[in-house]
Order: structure tokens, then C-alpha cells, then sequence
């Protein structure tokens, strides 16, 4: 399997160059829209990939600013917003009713707007014969109606993506004897890559961009292919995550991915969220391998003789 790499690095060659474009105009308008340079960002741990490709050219374009993130299990980022520990947070789900109303009712109104569409990628050792599931099959399997030997491996209880499968399967505890949780998506990514009979459940933005603590594991691994037997679809066909099916809506197993901001003036935290949902940032989720919330784009010049 081969994984896009240092796409990255494209875009932030691509967005240094446009600012040096705006370099003395920005530097102006900087100052009077910066409230403070310095804010705690809390980040549904899971997006860590994605939120850490976008902080790194927002600071490289900004040196002056000094973010502090909180990576954490999504239960933990929304308990913060509402006991107002912090007014910022990025996560993978919309704020319900309650929610909002309780944000409101401490004098904070909570702006949500999507960033991105990530997807729920199933994976399994490259050892592995199971490289096709239903949908039909995967929500069996979370809820310990499929006869089967594998074990099925997550991330942490608290997680963004555990609630994902709670809500997609129907089930309100996932405790079947071979359904497992361990501590984050790289842990996840490491037993599949170690144990032929396992089946993990990970985002896929894990998958595009590997750091070299676990880029070898990535490599032992594949993404099965998903078949939507419950809903419209009748094309019969099995389809992996990408950009392609994701925009096309093929890919079954999708969450959109929210930037929360309840901070009311112009901030640090609006700052980065204008940056996130810019045509810099966009174009960042695009070499990510996500698909953005606004597909930027793309001139292509013809030159004829």
C-alpha cells in the first residue's frame, strides 16, 4: 500500500509564497485584528494529524503567535467548553441542542462551521484475506450478532470515533469480548500491523501522512473496502476512502470535522479558524488526503501550438 507523503510540505511551500506576496499589508491588518497572540486550542485527539498540518503553516505565517493545544478525547475537549475552561476547540461532531443551550446560558454564544470530511477507514494486516465488509456486516460485528474469530480493535473509550461507531451501529456500550479499546489511532495502527486476526477501526487522516514512529506499521497494513447494502446504493460496489469517493459520496463510513468557537471578538482562536477555512487551509486539507469543506480552485493553463 502506498500512502500519499510530504504532501505537506507542497502546501506550505505554496502558502509561504502567497504571503510573501501580502507581507506588508497583512503585518498591518495583523495587529488590529490580533486580540492576543496567545489561546488554548483544545483538539479531539483524533484530528491530531490534520489540526498539526494546518498549526504548523498558520505559526510558520504567523511567528509571533503562540497556540497552546490540548490534544484530548473528544468527551473531554466538549467538557471543557462548557465548564468555560476554554472558548476554542476543533471536533468531530456538532454541538447538540443541550449543548448549546448551556454554552448560551453562561453568555457564550457557540459559532460551529465544518472544516473538513474526514472518513472512518477499516483496516486489517496485509496478511489478512478479509479485504471487502458491508455495512450490514461491520455494524454485526460491533454489536456481537457476526460469528466470527477476529478481534476488533479502537482507540480509546472517550474518543470521537467510539462515539462515531456507538451512533452508526446502534449500540450503547461496545463491551463484546472481542471488541477492544486501547489508548489512540497509532496504537491501533500497531497491533493490526502485529496480528493477522485483527480488524482496527481508525481516521483516515492516520493513514495519509505517517510520522516515522509508526510509518512502518502503515505499510503492514491495508483499508478493506466498504459496501453500503443499507441505503440507496445499488451499485454493488465496494469503495475505499479517498477524496474521489468521499466528494462522490461512495465511501459509506464519513464524520464531518467542526471547528467550535465561542470566543465572541476577534481572537486568536477566530484567527486560525479564518486561516483553517481560507483557500490556504483548504488546500492544506486537500494534500492531506481529507476532503475540505470548499474544494479550492484549480487553474489549468492549456498552451497550444
Amino acid at each position: 500500500m502506498k500512502f500519499k507523503l510530504n504532501r505537506v510540505l507542497w502546501a506550505a511551500a505554496l502558502c509561504l509564497l502567497f504571503q510573501s506576496c501580502e507581507h506588508k499589508s497583512k503585518a498591518t491588518e495583523r495587529s488590529a485584528r490580533f486580540t492576543s497572540d496567545s489561546s488554548i486550542f483544545a483538539v479531539d485527539e483524533s484530528l491530531q494529524p490534520i489540526v498539526d498540518q494546518e498549526l504548523y503553516i498558520f505559526k510558520a505565517l504567523n511567528a509571533k503567535v503562540h497556540p497552546q493545544v490540548v490534544y484530548a478525547p473528544e468527551n473531554t475537549v466538549v467538557n471543557l467548553l462548557l465548564s468555560d475552561s476554554l472558548r476554542y476547540a476543533l471536533i468531530s461532531r456538532d454541538l447538540t441542542k443541550d449543548e448549546k443551550n448551556q454554552l448560551i446560558s453562561h453568555q457564550l454564544t457557540p459559532q460551529v462551521n465544518r472544516f473538513a470530511v474526514d472518513a472512518i477507514a477499516i483496516i486489517v494486516n496485509k496478511a489478512s484475506a478479509d479485504t471487502n465488509l458491508t455495512v450490514s456486516e461491520i455494524k454485526k460485528m460491533l454489536n456481537g450478532q457476526a460469528k466470527q474469530d477476529k478481534n476488533i480493535i479502537f482507540d480509546n473509550p472517550n474518543s470521537g470515533l467510539v462515539r462515531y461507531l456507538k451512533d452508526f451501529s446502534g449500540s450503547k456500550d461496545l463491551k463484546q469480548k472481542n471488541i477492544f479499546s486501547l489508548k489512540s489511532n497509532i496504537e491501533v495502527i500497531k497491533y493490526v500491523a502485529a496480528h493477522p486476526d485483527a480488524i482496527g477501526i481508525t481516521g483516515f487522516s492516520w493513514l495519509n501522512e505517517p510520522t516515522k514512529d509508526y510509518a512502518a506499521d502503515v505499510d503492514k497494513i491495508k483499508i478493506a473496502g466498504v459496501k453500503d447494502d443499507t441505503g440507496k446504493d445499488t451499485s454493488g460496489q465496494y469503495f475505499t476512502p479517498s477524496q474521489t469517493t468521499l466528494a462522490l459520496k461512495q465511501y459509506p463510513l464519513t464524520r464531518n470535522l467542526y471547528i467550535v468557537n465561542c470566543t465572541g471578538h476577534m481572537s486568536l482562536g477566530m484567527e486560525f479558524e479564518f486561516f483553517v477555512r481560507s483557500d490556504q487551509g483548504q488546500r492544506i486539507i486537500v494534500t492531506s488526503g481529507l476532503l475540505p469543506d470548499n474544494i479550492p480552485d484549480r487553474q489549468v493553463s492549456i498552451v497550444t501550438k
